[in-house]
């Protein structure tokens, strides 16, 4: 069953993948090892380097001497969503004790990434004091590539499969009649959250570890997460680290339209 059916899939390493993690792939962890970087970055209780657009990589994906990304994953998602340029990657990395708690976060908020992997739609954004939900982001799809060795139990990704489906039916009801370039408008907090009671209602929640060099492709609109670390699951020193690519579509009526 393909990413486009259950909404992930993960491919196994690949000449062209590893060409590429072994120059990038320490890049990535010199970025998550910098003082400055980790300043900005971490999260959480430092059990997670954030690392938003933090890998320095061109639109082809190459990232100093390594040639430009490439690979099945990579293909598959351009013969849904075309040749997109990928944006600098996210260089998220998952420590022991993952999630810990912030001052400031509230219990719940951390009861929810806690007990629910803190499941969320890429792209819908908590705006203003209140945080209420708007589309912002309009994403092609989800591409992460695993940099080091960690346990299965060790922070995985979390995807609800199947999920996609739901979220397309629900967003599409939602704005319906309403031009697409009105979308990033349309307050989605009800929609979204009964959305998300149906998801863990109905969809098989799947932990997805991932080996070094292996490649996840994660459907836009599936819902995903990712699991606490699990007590004496084992790791590389720097972590559970993944450069994540989630590059934008051309316009904004493909995020719902695209397959």
């Amino acid at each position: 069953m393909s990413w486009l059916d259950r909404g992930w899939q993960v491919f196994a390493p690949e000449a062209e993948v590893e060409a590429w993690r072994a120059i990038a792939g320490p890049v990535a962890l010199r970025v998550s090892a910098d003082e400055g970087q980790r300043a900005a970055w971490l999260r959480h209780g430092k059990t997670w380097f954030v690392g938003v657009d933090a890998l320095p990589n061109g639109p082809d994906g190459a990232v100093a001497d390594a040639p430009p990304l490439d690979g099945a994953a990579l293909a598959e998602a351009r013969a849904v969503a075309g040749a997109l340029p990928l944006h600098p990657g996210q260089v998220s990395v998952t420590y022991p004790g993952y999630p810990g708690q912030d001052p400031g976060e509230s219990d719940a908020a951390h009861r929810f990434r806690r007990d629910r992997d803190a499941a969320h739609l890429d792209g819908l954004l908590p705006v203003g004091p209140e945080k209420r939900r708007y589309l912002r982001e309009f994403h092609a799809f989800i591409l992460g590539i695993a940099l080091t060795e960690a346990a299965a139990e060790a922070s995985p990704l979390v995807v609800w499969e199947g999920s996609h489906h739901l979220v397309r039916a629900a967003f599409a009801k939602a704005f319906d009649g309403i031009p697409a370039e009105r979308w990033p408008e349309v307050d989605m907090t009800d929609t979204y959250q009964a959305l998300r009671r149906e998801v863990f209602a109905t969809c098989t929640r799947r932990e997805v570890p991932l080996a070094p060099g292996e490649t996840v492709l994660v459907h836009r609109l599936a819902i995903h997460g990712v699991a606490p670390w699990a007590e004496g699951a084992m790791a590389a020193a720097e972590g559970r680290a993944i450069v994540y690519f989630r590059p934008e579509v051309t316009r904004k009526v493909d995020w719902l339209e695209l397959a």
